[in-house]
């Protein structure tokens, strides 16, 4: 054998060998692919002053999937967390942590709204499918509404949207609007204004203080001047607890009817104590609804997690609930994006809250409840709004 016919001999074998080797390592790869879990990333606050409201959605989402063995569309998952902080600065950063270095397949977050402006831009940038399961802010369902982009919770100005009809119904024609200067104060106010004007209501004086200012005194002494029929007002958390307790302390309980989105009253009725009686409150959810649905999930919630859920538990598992009918649809394929996509916008929700569809925009189509405090707990007066849905105003999807 001659040396040349030698060399090509050897690097005709090579050649077949590495192609072998190749054909091999893409079989292989291909097989890890089909088999490999589907990556979910959580953004939520976990320390902060929201950081209930981050455990509470977690908990959800995870009670959702493990009612259903674990898996999405029968793949196993693999879970990804990053703390927001709650910091809106920190949003785009924070975002591309899962999607650049953890290569999500689905990123769920967050509450804070200023925080979900961030990862509204990189969903967009990136097309990874976004879940929002607290966060109101209006313009992740309207302007900058998206196709990979879906909401669980409610848009700011859907609980005050239900609330002008039910005060003007008992009686309130005069009433004195109160919040925050800040974003979520502005959407909370115009679904009140166009509720309650469209009623017959007349807002005597708009009030605002600077986000997250509580010396709430000098308001409501000018609020007993104006001597309204009814007060309505966005706050929440502690702060909607010292907002109650300062109005019964001014001597204006039983003498002005106090109304509130629902979060006012939500988490804080054993902080406001007996001040908080009487508040009326409008809210896609209650602890106390009567339904089979809702005992069923609070009883399951409490056994497993030794706590109460709340409105954040229920946004969790229907954001669960959602992420579940999208991935069976496509049999746990996520890059399947259209079907991925028609399956979730089709989808009907059987929430705690009652059943709920989602709108063209990605934001829920649901019921409003009217609620009462008593007694440490907000209980169901009625329906205040059938089927609520969000203007979804400026959404173009493309």
């Amino acid at each position: 054998m001659t040396t040349s016919t030698s060399r090509r001999l050897v690097l005709t074998r090579s050649a077949a060998l590495v192609g072998a080797a190749s054909s091999s390592l893409l079989l292989t790869e291909l097989a890890q692919a089909q088999s490999s879990k589907i990556r979910v990333g959580l953004m939520l606050p976990y320390s902060g002053a929201f950081a209930p409201l981050g455990v509470a959605i977690e908990n959800g989402v995870r009670m959702a999937i493990n009612e259903q063995g674990g898996k999405l569309g029968g793949r196993e998952i693999e879970w990804f967390k990053v703390d927001d902080e709650s910091d809106p600065s920190k949003g785009i950063e924070n975002a591309n942590k899962l999607v650049q270095r953890d290569k999500v397949d689905v990123l769920i977050g967050t509450v804070h709204s200023g925080v979900q402006m961030g990862i509204q831009k990189v969903a967009r940038d990136s097309g990874v499918l976004s879940l929002i399961p607290n966060a109101g802010v209006h313009a992740a369902t309207r302007s900058l509404c998206a196709p990979n982009v879906f909401r669980t919770s409610f848009s700011n100005s859907q609980p005050t949207l239900a609330l002008g009809q039910a005060m003007v119904a008992k009686g309130h024609k005069k009433a004195v609007w109160i919040t925050w200067k800040y974003a979520a104060g502005d959407e909370a106010f115009e679904g009140f204004k166009e509720s309650y004007t469209k009623a017959g209501g007349t807002i005597v004086k708009e009030l605002g203080l600077p986000f997250p200012n509580v010396e709430f005194q000098a308001l409501l002494t000018e609020i007993a001047a104006l001597k309204p029929d009814a007060v309505a007002c966005f706050f929440a958390g502690p702060s909607g607890a010292k907002f109650i307790k300062d109005f019964a302390a001014a001597g204006l309980k039983g003498k002005i009817a106090l109304y509130g989105s629902g979060f006012l009253t939500e988490g804080v009725l054993e902080a406001a104590g007996p001040a908080a009686d009487g508040v009326m409150t409008t809210l896609h959810y209650s602890d106390s609804l009567e339904t089979p649905r809702n005992k069923a999930f609070r009883l399951e919630y409490a056994k497993t997690f030794k706590m109460q859920p709340d409105v954040y538990a229920v946004q969790g598992y229907d954001t669960g609930l959602l992420l579940i009918q999208g991935a069976n649809a496509v049999k746990g394929d996520l890059s399947k994006k259209p079907e991925l996509y028609k399956a979730m916008e089709g989808a009907v929700i059987d929430s705690p809250r009652g059943k709920w569809t989602m709108s063209k925009s990605h934001n829920p189509v649901q019921d409003i409840y009217l609620r009462v405090a008593e007694k440490g707990e907000n209980k169901v007066i009625g329906v205040a709004s059938k089927a609520l849905a969000d203007s979804g105003a400026g959404c173009r999807m493309g």
